[in-house]
């Protein structure tokens, strides 16, 4: 039965600090139930919206040609649920920004020193991990550990990297004590059992997909195992169960950024999860119910931007072929047009390497899209040369914009988060 656990916090030297950061005092930390063996009630309205979202997110695997057969473009996606995913947690970077940042890494250049970048590649790097890797196994404590170490191995944080937390944690209030904290995880000896269980069910089949990494993420961020990172891990684990349940065999939905925008309601919905008392409980059911639905209504969302987003991919890679005119079968120029649709910026070797072909054939290539317009040629560092497709890099700056709109639409609905400034025409 989830309940509280009374303890008391002491202080140790802290002088220095405000009386009130120096100050011991009695809290209570939440112990949640454990999943397996418990029995989940969806109610009418919250099956209709699991339902509504899976038919979504299958419709965008289904229909989304370019994100299927351009696996660049499903790669743009990810870097995209990065954004999302650490915007949550106050890194603040657009998806453009990005990319031109790992292009100067790649190339070692002095531009590349850009700390809230590389702590969101560190967030790529560990949901590649998530999608391809641990989606083909079992779901193990080891598995949520390594992809953990991937996300902080490269931060300052690294010495917590990959490592459970061994003493209470807390969220909010002040960083010295848990007095204040909006809310507190279970006492550290706790976390291991619970990890077990949640991977246990995370193997499981008994929920439809979309419910079963509902809980699953409210579960994680309810246990909080780590001392930093548990948010983007957390949402790690969604993609995690979305593909291994074969709801998203090539494509999953950037929800990290419909839940970022609504902030305030996916708080409220975890909070709701967090009941207090018998697990068959109406207030269990109920807040179970509340998260549920939250997460359904979200993940919708974002199946239906990312449609509209591989659309609109669609009609620039039209465009392109028109102003190229024909094209040699399988030729360099050719292979580019599906190349920059997931990879708007690139460089003559970079673009080499991807497309398969000599250094000079790529070099021709592109320059034959620099001639009608489509790549425009930029210089990172000293002498280094890179190209950017910008329509597309427009139109991955027009779907943030458009997922931070409580609407969608920032015509409908102004953006509710910072959000990449709309290119001048």
């Amino acid at each position: 039965m989830a309940h509280m656990i009374h303890r008391h916090w002491s202080t140790g030297d802290l002088t220095g600090l405000p009386r009130k950061d120096r100050a011991g005092c009695d809290y209570d930390a939440y112990l949640p139930d454990d999943l397996v063996g418990r029995r989940f009630m969806l109610d009418g309205e919250t099956a209709a919206d699991v339902s509504d979202a899976e038919a979504n997110v299958a419709r965008l695997n289904a229909s989304a040609v370019t994100l299927a057969d351009t696996e660049a473009l499903a790669r743009l996606l990810l870097r995209a649920e990065a954004v999302g995913s650490s915007h949550i947690e106050g890194l603040v970077v657009g998806g453009r920004r990005l990319l031109r940042f790992e292009v100067a890494s790649e190339l070692g250049s002095d531009e590349a020193r850009d700390v809230t970048a590389d702590e969101v590649l560190s967030n790529i790097r560990a949901m590649h991990y998530a999608v391809h890797t641990l989606t083909n196994e079992r779901v193990t404590v080891d598995g949520i550990l390594e992809m953990h170490r991937l996300l902080l191995e490269d931060t300052d944080r690294a010495q917590f990297a990959g490592r459970l937390r061994e003493e209470q944690n807390w969220i909010g209030g002040s960083s010295y004590n848990p007095c204040s904290a909006a809310f507190i995880p279970p006492p550290e000896d706790d976390v291991p059992r619970l990890l077990t269980d949640l991977c246990t069910f995370a193997n499981a089949d008994s929920l439809p997909p979309i419910a079963q990494a509902a809980v699953a993420h409210a579960q994680f961020e309810t246990i909080h195992p780590f001392v930093d990172g548990n948010g983007r891990t957390g949402r790690a684990l969604i993609h995690v169960i979305l593909r291994r349940r074969g709801l998203c065999p090539k494509v999953v939905p950037p929800i990290s950024l419909v839940l970022a925008t609504r902030s305030s309601s996916y708080i409220a919905g975890l909070t709701a999860f967090r009941h207090v008392g018998p697990a068959d409980s109406a207030a269990a059911r109920e807040g179970l119910n509340h998260w549920v639905a939250t997460f359904a209504a979200a993940t919708s969302a974002a199946a239906d931007q990312a449609l509209a987003f591989e659309d609109r991919i669609e009609q620039i890679k039209r465009d392109w072929q028109v102003r190229l005119g024909r094209l040699r079968r399988n030729s360099a120029a050719e292979r580019l047009v599906d190349l920059l649709s997931g990879t708007p910026i690139v460089t003559s070797t970079s673009a080499a390497a991807l497309l398969d072909r000599s250094f000079n054939a790529a070099n021709d290539a592109i320059e034959r899209f620099v001639d009608v317009g489509i790549l425009t040629k930029m210089t990172v560092g000293r002498r280094n040369r890179t190209w950017e497709a910008r329509e597309i890099l427009d139109a991955f700056g027009d779907l943030e914009r458009g997922l931070a709109s409580p609407a969608g639409d920032t015509r409908a609905a102004e953006p509710v988060r910072s959000v990449p400034a709309r290119p001048q025409t």
